[in-house]
């Protein structure tokens, strides 16, 4: 059985292709492989930024903590045990003034947490604790920014690659889509690109 957790973050609602391309490919695992299939929705529920309470009750012996403490740990506990339970994560971001949304933003810097998601080597080099998982991270921008002119301007899909490789997701392949604000139909073969590459992941797992 695959546990497969779905993390969408694009505030576009229907219109959002990164959350569109990224259910694609978890419900086409759900449907191959089985298993389980958990959505977490960030536009649609989107998380509290981190504040005192998460960053003091985080090192706080369980006993110690306020109830605001406890709140806000098992808020981040709740959301890394997610990620710990899942064997596949699709994670859909939409280009946000050339960054990540703020939504998904904050999911990260609930479940990048010292001494559970990560530590340190006796070098003092970070390791990552989440291993052995495969992630499919969907990535959507009107402009081009794999390569070009804009390349230098994508600081989502490589400061996503990077978070989730600091805490043990290395295994990351990434879709986009992209070119999409360049007239009908510049948008209409960029989707065309990425429902073919959408249909090469899924072939390869039946």
């Amino acid at each position: 059985m695959t546990n497969i957790l779905l993390v969408t973050s694009s505030p576009r609602g229907a219109e959002s292709l990164s959350t569109r391309f990224a259910t694609e490919i978890a419900e086409g695992f759900k449907v191959r492989l089985g298993g389980a299939h958990l959505t977490r929705d960030l536009a649609a529920n989107p998380l509290p930024h981190i504040a005192q309470a998460y960053i003091h009750g985080r090192i706080a012996a369980p006993e110690a903590r306020t109830p605001e403490q406890v709140e806000a740990v098992g808020l981040a506990q709740e959301l890394v045990d997610e990620v710990k339970a899942a064997d596949v994560i699709v994670l859909g971001s939409g280009m946000i003034n050339f960054g990540p949304s703020s939504q998904l933003k904050a999911w990260f810097d609930h479940i990048t947490w010292p001494g559970v998601t990560f530590d340190y080597s006796g070098a003092g080099r970070p390791q990552g604790l989440l291993t052995g998982k495969k992630v499919y991270l969907v990535t959507a921008a009107g402009g081009v920014f794999s390569e070009g002119d804009w390349a230098p301007f994508d600081f989502q899909t490589g400061y996503l690659r990077h978070l989730l490789g600091f805490i043990g997701l290395t295994d990351i392949e990434i879709v986009r889509v992209e070119g999409t604000v360049f007239g009908p139909e510049a948008a209409k073969a960029a989707i065309a690109a990425t429902e073919a590459q959408v249909r090469s992941i899924l072939e390869k797992a039946s």
